[in-house]
């Protein structure tokens, strides 16, 4: 059942024909609807507004309690409901706009505007030389009950028709819809722009319209707009050719704006992450930023006459609208705006700050509200209301996963006459509350031990026997509310799927996708080049990045880019050869590197130590997987009936990655091979679920588990999730660690060894010599990453054959470094869980006003609050300040300078809820599981790496509350452009799952100079990471080409010897790409970008680098497509650029190190290493069998040791790939 068809369901309903008939009553004013909880008043507005047409303000107490009622309102009526928040990001006195929001509130402005039935529109006259502003006053009282106004677009040039012609689009047509707009008190304490100044400033175009694009341009810029190379964010506009990027502030979407000479061709909307478009449109509104300047009203004013104001306690949203109005800006937001400026600056910005507080008092705002019909529920209302309606409703019962509870309950609703319905965002949900209610009532008293395992229900021994009798049926809902409730009138029940399953849930806005905007700009500025950025290439060294420049090459013209190095000395790179070129990126300690000095052969030098360093270990991995796959692992037997009950008892719905992660590691531990995998993902997207089934699958065939963990606090957070989850199961979980006594530990270890323990969990302790398993199976490793470099030497001995499971928040280096040799299998878990709310993430400077905000909120709904100040001497300072300002604030404090024993029992005592602060340096990061702790504040934040900050936040988020996380550091203005950026993608990236791009961005390279971990290196540093991956593919590849294999060591088996380390491919399967790491191309014929088409440098450096970085045919259509969309008809020389994709493709294919195409000719030139076995290869053979047959064609040449062909009459590219073609036998 869709959840839009209960809004008939409530239409019905007698309370609401009263409701309706109250309305029309022109003698009421006052009406109060008494009884209405939980999300009852959303589902009894949606019935009304299913039977008659009123234009709402809803008014509820804060802008959660508002986003949830905007979110129950739209899943019930649809698209017509508009939300309107603060222009504040945060508390209005905090002074930090958002400019997401902005969007919303002009989006609102706009809607009131065109249904109050005057619009004006603006249009630009082309007859004169200047900007011809038409206004056109079109009112139509015939055309609809409520006058609305149809407004004309207005052509002054040559097309009449144009000048009648009404917009079809939504976005300027009036339209008869009423308006349904939710807010709260800090939104409505804001003035608004009057309706003239709204009508000014708004720009209407349609297709069809004849526009002078420079006037338009220049009417975009007085009215505010930004020209930039790309639209991001509200406020933009960009011109590339014949198309206008706009994006305006009364839209949830940019839109883009196709020229033909000066008429609009098209208008479509596009997505601001991708650049691509969405939607055609027939016109659009386009509205700048109305946040300051002009004449400014109360909301309320510029409400249409007939509006009704609905209310939740009228009392509470006049004395918040009060208490916004007297605190104004904090000393803390006069302080940021006035950093650094002189003392008469400082006086503006004070006066400036001024005029944007422009709020309305308590007093106003109800003598405001006076002058419309009001509805009010809640508590009590105001004053004695003319009439009032009571409603019967009783909140949806809290059954905390109590299944039986559960059932109970929906029994007693189903003998009573209740129908019932259970609402779920998702479908399977639903599917598996049936599979349990089904479950449930197939049982009798024997089996009742079952039922508990499968519904992880109360304790075992408080059980009393289900009644079957009553078979539970209920209607699924396709989509959700926030509360659920039971309405004693009607006689029904909606419950929701996430209270019963205890989950928390979460409303979207549609300014997230703005949002979506400013993520996608701090991605790109992060991996743009711009001048003067130090950059590596692969060849010649570290330099700097020096531009584009345009080179003549043959007839044509040739775009390159600049790199210069130490003594001046420069180099010219090719954009076919910008795979070579990285951004130089190492540890970040402020340090630039040193440049390379061209001609010295030092780079050359560095290189080749590093690739035999990497080649040694490389060689020593390969051998170790080789034996690993050699040795003869437990295969262990297909999943048993407890398996299954164990999955089908997970409460909550397995993601996709998750499930597919499960079945992975099952596979592979069926498999006689040992398993090696490692399991990647997010802070609580389900990885400690995954190793749980991996365990207890081990534990079913009677092998030992053991779980390695960095840290006490974490083996025991471990022990309890493990027991918790298999405490209905045949299995003993224990746990190590220098929390438990030397008694307790002797007791363990003996147990152990006698196989009476089937999962241990511990820190390094596991791994010394007194620990010794009877029969070890399973090694699961948690956040491997921490664990030091002789633990891991043990842990290589321990897990020999072994299967091993590790898992990691974060894919470090190592990661990457193991996937590349394909050592490692690897399984990434992307897709967050269902409802889980992103943590609110705010940057903000040192302030005790701010500290004391967060902390007092966290405590006043009986929460906890990490506090990180990386300075030991700093912690007591900050300690009493909290003190001070919140002086019943339990404070801890911990550091890595403390006995280890005090600190765990700190550490304790925090997640047993005996502190609500604890002040600490990092030692957070380190896999702290505490629910309750839902606050995270960062000092110095600026100071810390990316996936540092990441790691931290993920501390808290963890139970079903809504998270904040606070970086405190200097204004932003103060920071250097890599701290500034590193900070604003962190508060971009807030959804959960954004981990992996984190860490993709800012990568811990700690510990990342060694495959396995045993030794250091320095590489990292000289290099640049993304050049040190570079080099230790190349390593690899130059691996496979040697004949011999690694000596092995005393007493090897010659079995392990014989086997073939890496396997060529089959024939198909790559053939000569398998010995050749990269296909470079040269090449004189003109293939590029123009800067008639593309205007922006750092931009065409990002599209070459894409392109270089494209494999398949279906890659470069989707780009080409791409190309098309954002920038018009592709010129021919872009065409046969992308061609080049395909070019490399196959001379990779075909053994090609290098093709150049220069003077009408193709030059091939195959493995350099005369002894590869490349030479012994089917593809080489193939390639020798084509020459032989075309000898006019093609010249197979030797010079100084390199082997070549010479083909004649290549003109372009497409002739080449047409060459490659015919040689490997394709049409």
């Amino acid at each position: 059942m869709e959840i839009r068809e209960l809004q008939s369901l409530y239409s019905k309903l007698p309370q609401i024909a009263a409701v309706d008939h109250a309305i029309a009553d022109k003698s009421v004013r006052a009406i109060f609807l008494e009884g209405l909880i939980a999300s009852s008043a959303p589902m009894v507005f949606s019935g009304l507004a299913k039977r008659s047409a009123y234009n709402m303000l809803f008014v509820l107490q804060d802008a959660d309690e508002a986003g949830y009622f905007y979110h129950d309102l739209s899943q019930i009526i649809g698209d017509g409901v508009l939300f309107f928040p603060s222009s504040y990001r945060r508390a209005v006195k905090y002074g930090q706009r958002d400019a997401a929001s902005e969007i919303l509130r002009t989006e609102v402005l706009a809607a009131i505007a065109r249904s109050s039935g005057v619009q004006k529109c603006r249009s630009v006259d082309n007859s004169f030389g200047s900007v011809g502003v038409k206004e056109c006053w079109s009112v139509d009282n015939t055309s609809s009950a409520n006058n609305s106004s149809t407004c004309q677009l207005v052509n002054s040039s040559t097309n009449t028709s144009n000048s009648s012609t009404n917009t079809s689009n939504s976005s300027t047509n009036t339209t008869s819809q009423p308006l349904y707009i939710v807010s709260y008190p800090e939104a409505i304490a804001e003035l608004v722009v009057s309706q003239k100044n709204l009508d000014d400033k708004t720009i209407s175009l349609q297709v069809g319209q004849t526009v002078d694009v420079d006037q338009l341009l220049l009417q975009l810029r007085q009215l505010g707009f930004r020209e930039v190379d790309y639209v991001y964010e509200p406020g933009q506009f960009a011109l590339r050719g014949s198309i206008l990027d706009v994006f305006s502030y009364s839209g949830e979407y940019p839109y883009r704006i196709d020229f033909f000479g000066d008429d609009i061709d098209s208008i479509r909307t596009f997505e601001v992450e991708n650049q691509l478009s969405r939607d055609k449109r027939d016109g659009v509104d386009i509205v700048p930023e109305l946040a300051d300047g002009g004449d400014k009203v109360p909301l309320l004013s510029f409400l249409p006459e007939e509006t009704i104001i609905v209310v939740k306690d009228m009392a509470f949203v006049r004395d918040s609208i009060d208490r916004t109005y007297q605190e104004g800006f904090s000393v803390q937001a006069i302080a940021e705006r006035t950093e650094g400026a002189t003392e008469m600056e400082q006086r503006d910005i004070l006066e400036k700050m001024r005029s944007e507080v422009q709020l309305i008092t308590g007093q106003q705002f109800m003598r405001d509200a006076l002058e419309y019909k009001r509805i009010e529920f809640g508590h009590r209302p105001l004053a004695l209301p003319d009439t009032t309606i009571t409603f019967n409703i009783t909140p949806q019962p809290l059954f905390h996963k109590n299944f039986e509870l559960l059932q109970k309950s929906l029994e007693d609703y189903l003998l009573q006459g209740y129908s019932l319905y259970i609402l779920a965002d998702s479908r399977k949900q639903n599917e598996r509350l049936k599979e349990i209610f089904e479950s449930i009532e197939q049982v009798d008293k024997l089996t009742s031990r079952r039922v508990d395992k499968l519904c992880d229900t109360i304790n075992s021994s408080t059980r009393q026997h289900v009644n079957s009798s009553t078979k539970i049926s209920f209607t699924p809902v396709d989509k959700t509310i926030h509360e659920g409730f039971a309405d004693n009138d009607l006689r029904v029940c909606f419950f929701t799927d996430h209270q019963i399953f205890d989950r928390f849930h979460k409303y979207n806005l549609r300014s997230d996708k703005a949002r979506s905007g400013k993520v996608a700009l701090t991605l790109k500025e992060i991996s743009q080049f711009e001048v003067g950025d130090y950059v590596v290439h692969l060849d010649h060294g570290i330099g700097r990045f020096g531009g584009l420049l345009r080179m003549p090459q043959g007839d044509g013209y040739q775009e390159m880019i600049k790199i210069t190095y130490q003594r001046g000395d420069s180099i010219y790179v090719s954009i076919h050869s910008l795979h070579k070129v990285a951004k130089y990126k190492a540890q970040d300690n402020g340090e630039p590197p040193r440049l390379s000095t061209l001609g010295t052969g030092q780079w050359e030098n560095l290189k080749e130590r590093t690739k035999k360093k990497i080649k040694d270990i490389a060689r020593d991995l390969i051998l170790l997987y080789a034996k690993r796959r050699n040795e003869q692992g437990f295969a262990y037997s297909a999943d048993s009936f407890m398996q299954h009950e164990l999955e089908a008892s997970f409460l909550y719905e397995d993601t996709p990655d998750q499930l597919k992660a499960t079945n992975d590691v099952k596979a592979d531990m069926e498999n006689q091979r040992p398993m090696d995998r490692l399991v990647c993902g997010d802070v609580g997207f389900g990885k400690t679920e995954v190793a749980v089934r991996a365990a207890f699958k081990a534990a079913c065939d009677s092998k030992q588990v053991a779980v390695l963990v960095p840290t006490t606090v974490l083996a025991y957070q471990h022990y309890q999730t493990f027991r918790g989850r298999l405490k209905d199961f045949p299995v003993r979980v224990d746990y190590l660690s220098r929390a438990r006594s030397a008694k307790q530990t002797k007791e363990v270890l003996k147990d152990l060894e006698e196989g009476k323990i089937d999962i241990l969990i511990g820190t390094h302790k596991l791994i010394g010599k007194s620990v010794k398993f009877k029969d070890l199976g399973l090694l699961i490793i948690d956040e491997e990453q921490k664990f030091g470099v002789s633990t891991k030497e043990k842990l290589r001995q321990m897990k020999s054959n072994v299967d091993t499971l590790t898992m990691s928040a974060t894919p470090i280096p190592r990661t990457l470094q193991f996937s590349l040799v394909g050592a490692r299998d690897l399984s990434v878990i992307q897709t967050p869980p269902p409802n889980r709310y992103p943590i609110q993430t705010e940057i903000h400077t040192f302030n005790a006003e701010i500290i004391a905000d967060a902390i007092n909120f966290e405590m006043s709904r009986n929460g906890q609050v990490y506090f990180v100040n990386n300075r030991i001497k700093d912690l007591s300072r900050i300690a009493e300040m909290i003190n001070k300002y919140i002086p019943d604030a339990r404070i801890a404090i911990g550091h890595g300078q403390m006995k280890p024993e005090e600190l765990e029992r700190i550490i304790m005592d925090f997640s047993n809820h005996d502190f609500d602060v604890l002040l600490s340096t990092t030692i957070v990061e380190n896999g702290i599981d505490i629910p309750n702790a839902n606050t995270i504040i960062i000092n110095g934040a600026h100071n810390f790496g990316l996936s540092d900050l990441h790691q931290m936040r993920g501390r808290v988020g963890r139970g079903n509350r809504k998270a904040f996380c606070y970086l405190l550091a200097p204004p932003l203005a103060a920071l250097n452009p890599e701290s500034r950026r590193r900070l604003e993608a962190l508060e971009n990236f807030s959804d959960l799952g954004s981990g992996i791009n984190i860490a993709m961005q800012d990568l811990d390279i700690r510990g990342a100079g060694n495959l396995l971990g045993s030794e250091q290196s320095g590489f990292i540093a000289d290099l640049g990471y993304e050049t040190y991956l570079k080099i230790l593919n190349e390593a690899v590849v130059e691996l496979r080409n040697e004949q011999t294999s690694p000596n092995l060591s005393e007493g090897e088996e010659p079995a392990v010897h014989k086997q073939k380390l890496i396997t060529p491919p089959s024939e198909g399967q790559g053939g000569g790409s398998y010995y050749v790491s990269d296909c470079t191309i040269d090449s004189d014929i003109e293939m590029h970008f123009p800067a008639n088409y593309v205007p922006s440098d750092s931009e065409r450096m990002l599209l070459y680098r894409e392109l270089d970085g494209l494999k398949s045919d279906d890659e470069v259509a989707r780009y080409r497509s791409r190309l098309l969309d954002r920038f018009g008809k592709i010129p021919q020389v872009a065409e046969e650029l992308m061609r080049v994709v395909a070019l490399r493709r196959m001379g990779k294919r075909l053994g090609c190190e290098k093709l150049i195409l220069k003077q009408g000719r193709m030059a091939m030139y195959f493995v350099g290493n005369e002894n590869s076995p490349y030479y012994q290869s089917d593809v080489f053979g193939t390639l020798l069998d084509f020459i032989s047959r075309h000898p006019r064609r093609f010249n197979f040449r030797q010079q100084k040791g390199r082997n070549s062909v010479v083909v004649s009459d290549v003109k372009t590219v497409e002739e080449a790939i047409k060459v490659l073609k015919n040689i490997i036998g394709e049409q």
